[in-house]
């Protein structure tokens, strides 16, 4: 189905990505395009109903592509009142509200089968929202002409390597390598204590199992992505505004050789998730909380042991568990527990002791880029509390990081 499309012009402004989703908000499809798109590059997009002229902060002005198009177009400074902005996209334009994702899912699917053919696909699923929604999406497209491949690096959450394989294995019948790396991972991980060195060491292992996975597999043209489209726009315009780079692939191994699928490449992160719910996925995958791509490597803070890492685990599910019991979940933006490298005296059964503590966060934030402390009811943290010094061996301390950001990070490493 051809869904009519507002073109977000890029003049340098800050709020592309707002009117975008202001746009689709209204159930037109919106995407953001360079100032000096080339008269081609125009016609190729489909079905360009309107233009708008983002002109706040504006560091450019609009190529003869568009001012010399034809098409409706808007000039405004900033964010439109929605009685202007609905004026112009139905009035003006004449677009039909039909962006949704009953609709978004019906166009991928058939996308993605006129680009692989009869080719195969390989996907490295994290079980993170992105990675999932791509994996059910190409599943519905190619069956099982997707491979995907669940790295288990010992760094998960509870329960989490399990779920990838009940949901995607059993329930959804993908063709699923699972790959059980967690000695490799932590024999690579001894001894290191430094944040980014385990950062390096774990993307750079991940890179490797799946490449060596990939080169067992014969017919492969295709690695599917889950990039959205906040990491397109973030990662900068001719206008100078990148805000980081675009890099999910993290620096796959040239002879790979693969094409690229990415079906959500022009999706923001709610859309992602109402894609999903779409799709069949269950509310704890669709809805994971942000979880960093090291995973509990950097919240066992220093270098890396077993035990210490297993109550890293153990704390976080008592914290989820009692959060979700509490209402909490969905409520509170990001929660989960930390183990540092020191230990503390206590008394344990009417001896000393000498154990880690553990540390909870929690935040709220809107961008992630400041974030306030969550006021928890004083019951509930005493609960989890005495849940995590009975269940939780190694640990006589429970500590609440108070810490906003700035001055602290949202993670500790």
């Amino acid at each position: 189905m051809k869904q009519d499309m507002i073109l977000i012009c890029d003049l340098g402004g800050d709020e592309n990505s707002a009117l975008a989703r202001a746009v689709r908000a209204l159930g037109v499809y919106s995407e953001v395009h360079p100032h000096d798109i080339t008269p081609d590059e125009l016609a190729a997009l489909p079905n360009v109903k309107g233009i708008i002229f983002n002109r706040s902060g504006a560091v450019v002005e609009p190529g003869s592509a568009l001012t010399e198009s034809g098409i409706p177009a808007l000039d405004i400074c900033g964010m439109p009142s929605e009685s202007e902005l609905e004026a112009f996209v139905f009035k003006k334009c004449g677009c039909e509200a039909n962006w949704n994702m009953d609709n978004f899912i019906s166009d991928q699917i058939e996308l993605m089968r006129s680009q692989i053919g009869s080719g195969r696909v390989i996907l490295a699923l994290s079980g993170g929202v992105d990675s999932s929604v791509v994996a059910a999406l190409l599943i519905r497209a190619i069956g099982d002409r997707l491979t995907c491949v669940h790295v288990n690096h010992g760094l998960l959450r509870k329960g989490e390597p399990e779920q990838v394989v009940r949901v995607f294995r059993e329930e959804l019948g993908a063709d699923l390598i699972y790959v059980d790396a967690v000695d490799r991972f932590l024999t690579k991980l001894e001894g290191v204590d430094d944040p980014e060195k385990k950062r390096k060491i774990i993307g750079k292992e991940f890179i490797d199992v799946f490449a060596e996975e990939a080169h067992k597999l014969d017919g492969i043209e295709f690695l599917a992505q889950g990039t959205i489209y906040p990491d397109i726009v973030e990662s900068g315009t001719k206008t100078g505004k990148a805000v980081k780079a675009h890099h999910n692939v993290g620096g796959l191994p040239e002879d790979l050789n693969f094409k690229l699928v990415e079906p959500l490449k022009y999706l923001f992160k709610d859309e992602v998730r109402a894609c999903g719910k779409a799709l069949g996925l269950p509310d704890s995958m669709v809805y994971r909380q942000p979880f960093p791509g090291p995973g509990l490597g950097v919240r066992c803070l220093g270098a890396i042991t077993r035990d210490r890492l297993e109550a890293v685990r153990e704390s976080d599910a008592i914290l989820r568990e009692e959060f979700a019991a509490a209402g909490l979940e969905g409520k509170v933006w990001q929660y989960f527990t930390l183990v540092p490298d020191y230990r503390s005296v206590g008394v344990k059964n009417n001896a000393r002791c000498f154990e880690w503590p553990v540390i909870i966060r929690a935040v709220n934030t809107v961008d992630a880029m400041t974030a306030e402390i969550a006021r928890i009811d004083w019951d509930v943290l005493q609960k989890i509390t005495a849940r995590i010094l009975k269940e939780v061996k190694g640990v006589n301390r429970v500590c609440y990081d108070l810490s906003p950001k700035p001055t602290g990070t949202i993670e500790w490493e």
